[in-house]
């Protein structure tokens, strides 16, 4: 059971945080710390992908035929780094980048069958370690949580 905290304490060296309680952009900082924790037992080091990649990944089996374009748009990157880590799945056996048969110019990015069962099977089990990180929160309180980043997320510069 982790140790319970004063109102305004830091998880870790217990200094005072009056102040930054109010910041939402400190506190997604040290939320950030416990969920790549989480992400890096159980995605990262298992299946040896990084967060964007992952990302990547869960994107283009949701969305079949999804371009780069609409990819690097969605994750705010250059093309230049999102080809870079097409590259590195593709090379896995993980995504496949295949032609336009519309736009000769245009490549469409597909899962595979491996990458995506891979995509399904480690979004199931972030998704409940995640879940056990955060058991201090309801499932109510967690879906909260979600929504309400979800929203803070929408308002980003289109």
């Amino acid at each position: 059971m982790p140790t319970r905290l004063a109102p305004d304490e830091t998880p870790a060296g217990h200094l005072s945080e009056a102040g930054l309680q109010g910041i939402l952009g400190y506190q997604l900082a040290q939320a950030r710390l416990t969920t790549q924790a989480v992400f890096q037992d159980t995605i990262g080091e298992p299946h040896a992908l990084r967060p964007v990649e992952f990302t990547i990944l869960a994107l283009v089996n949701h969305n079949p035929d999804v371009t780069a374009r609409q990819l690097a748009r969605a994750l705010a990157v250059t093309p230049p780094n999102l080809t870079t880590w097409l590259e590195r799945l593709e090379q896995r056996g993980l995504v496949a980048r295949v032609r336009s048969e519309t736009d000769r110019r245009s490549q469409h990015v597909r899962a595979t069958p491996a990458g995506a069962r891979l995509a399904r099977d480690a979004a199931r089990q972030v998704i409940a370690a995640e879940a056990a990180a955060l058991d201090a929160l309801s499932a109510a309180e967690r879906a909260l949580l979600l929504e309400l980043l979800h929203k803070v997320a929408a308002r980003r510069p289109r």
